[in-house]
């Protein structure tokens, strides 16, 4: 009888730790060495896509600086009063130009020019060309003011990401939201973007290099980065919290095994 408890005071943790799920696969990039160097093509292939709905602020400038001639295309600053402010405190803020369901913008003097799908430095030509008929060499220069990106799912921190700099890594924006939690599966990162009504769904594997030389490293404005749920947490949602479902785990265990050694004393005595 000392034998058969015996036996089951050394298997019960066994059993304990061989039911609990342990999370794995949570270190990224585990196929690169100590040491070694990769070409980022991503970079060479980024430049942000202005796109329906993009809001964009454009100015025109020029190195011989004829106000009169240069104001025409530029919209005037607006004014209006913050909340709190009286009559005489007054803010100023630029106006920006809405790209239309059409993916055109209404530009002054020139009218409708069509810019979604351009990238900035085709819409930037194809505004410099048009103003050059009536400015010599003008300077145009384009910024996506209302450039974002969302993060969802297991992170610490979920939701839209405001981006100043129009510039942003799938790593970048993850490090922005918190990084994952302990629960989130970086084998299964899916990316969702919109190209003007054409959805795309990529996947990612975190713990392969091979994301850097994803055209999809850099994101576009409006993308949406969704981190899936490993095992663990997909298996805790069946039962509550971790602790809950670990803690009611260990009393089914043991409580089994109380019972299997009280019948080996009423057997075996």
């Amino acid at each position: 009888m000392k034998r058969a408890c015996t036996i089951f005071i050394w298997i019960a943790p066994l059993l304990l730790f061989s039911c609990m799920t342990v999370p794995r696969n949570i270190t990224y990039f585990q196929d690169l060495n100590s040491y070694q160097q990769q070409q980022l093509r991503a970079g060479e292939m980024y430049e942000p896509i202005i796109k329906n709905n993009d809001q964009l602020l454009i100015t025109v400038s020029a190195p011989i600086l004829d106000q009169q001639s240069v104001a025409q295309f530029n919209l005037p600053m607006i004014t209006y009063l913050a909340p709190g402010e009286t009559t005489s405190i007054q803010s100023n803020s630029v106006q920006t130009y809405m790209v239309e369901s059409d993916g055109t913008i209404a530009f002054p003097v020139l009218g409708k020019i069509h810019l979604a799908g351009l990238t900035k430095s085709q819409a930037i030509e194809q505004i410099s060309r048009q103003v050059s008929d009536y400015i010599a060499n003008p300077i145009v220069n384009i910024q996506i003011v209302s450039f974002k990106v969302t993060v969802l799912g297991e992170v610490a921190k979920p939701g839209p990401i405001d981006v100043k700099n129009e510039r942003i890594s799938i790593l970048d924006a993850l490090g922005a939201a918190g990084d994952l939690t302990i629960y989130g599966n970086r084998q299964n990162v899916l990316l969702i973007r919109d190209n003007n009504g054409t959805i795309e769904y990529v996947k990612f594997d975190l713990t392969k290099s091979d994301l850097f030389i994803s055209p999809y490293y850099y994101l576009q404005q409006n993308d949406l980065l969704v981190v899936d749920s490993n095992n663990t947490r997909k298996q805790d949602s069946k039962y509550g919290t971790a602790d809950t479902y670990r803690n009611s785990l260990v009393t089914v265990l043991f409580s089994a095994v109380s019972v299997i050694i009280s019948f080996l004393n009423i057997v075996l005595k």
